[in-house]
């Protein structure tokens, strides 16, 4: 085992499993003609010392969580978040959870019209996903995140945000949606995936390489979370196999950054203890 192995996390929080012939969204945002399934994704923690996984619902394929589910049963070393519509049933949400589901996903980002959480249907969706002992994941862009966080921290749900909050380039250590992404951390039910640091120019930029420095971006962003947040409501994610950066990102990029994010290996252990309580008690 190389050094790199011997220092891995022990936990990757936020990847995607799919096949080629998956239906998607009218509103994907990219199109995937090729495969990453479970086998794919579990062979490539094991060949970087990595041993758990959490799937994270794809974005482009809306609320198809079949595939996910299935290898969810086939394989313990993983769990997943599932996009759901928002009068899906309790039933169904238990059925879920026994599979394997350890939350919902609201996958926002790009989306030109947000809806109202706070109207019937996603009161009684989160009061669900509460009572199941699930969080609700989040993606969506920082200006838009103080206003979906004061709409989830009033049901008293357990929310992760991924990709370090999806933070202003320009100011990502003074714009709006950091500081509400540290206030709802302060309310102590609040959880951030440093994951994603290539994706930090914007969720536009994979069309075309922009200007910016997307690795100083999520660097100064991961020092600021250390030093005001810890270890204990931070999480790492790989964001495996890349969509949209497929031919510039690498998996053993990503656990090079993040021992660049955090140096000290007594943190990144403190780091993966959090995800593993998080998705696996």
């Amino acid at each position: 085992m190389s050094m790199a192995e011997d220092d891995a996390p022990i936990i990757d929080c936020h990847a995607h499993i799919f096949l080629a012939d998956m239906p998607l969204s009218r509103s994907a945002w990219t199109r995937t003609e090729y495969a990453f399934t479970a086998q794919d994704y579990l062979d490539t923690l094991d060949a970087h010392g990595v041993h758990f996984g959490i799937i994270s619902g794809l974005s482009i394929a809306g609320d198809y969580n079949d595939y996910m589910i299935a290898q969810l049963r086939r394989h313990p070393r993983l769990r997943g978040t599932a996009i759901v519509a928002p009068g899906t049933d309790r039933y169904v949400l238990e059925r879920m959870r026994g599979d394997g589901v350890v939350g919902i996903r609201l996958q926002l980002a790009r989306q030109a019209q947000l809806p109202d959480f706070r109207d019937d249907e996603y009161r009684i969706l989160f009061r669900r996903v509460r009572d199941l002992g699930w969080h609700v994941h989040v993606a969506i862009e920082g200006p838009y995140l103080r206003d979906v966080l004061a709409a989830l921290n009033e049901t008293g749900v357990d929310v992760v945000i991924d990709h370090f909050g999806h933070p202003d380039p320009a100011a990502p250590l003074q714009c709006d949606g950091f500081a509400a992404m540290l206030e709802s951390i302060d309310l102590g039910r609040t959880w951030v995936k440093m994951s994603a640091g290539f994706r930090l120019l914007g969720t536009s930029a994979w069309e075309a390489p922009g200007e910016g420095d997307a690795d100083a971006i999520a660097s100064e962003v991961a020092a600021e979370l250390l030093r005001r947040v810890g270890p204990d409501r931070l999480l790492w994610g790989s964001d495996a196999p890349f969509v949209g950066y497929e031919g510039s990102v690498t998996y053993a990029q990503t656990l090079e950054r993040f021992r660049s994010w955090v140096p000290d290996p007594l943190v990144r252990a403190a780091i993966s203890r959090t995800g593993l309580k998080l998705y696996f008690a």
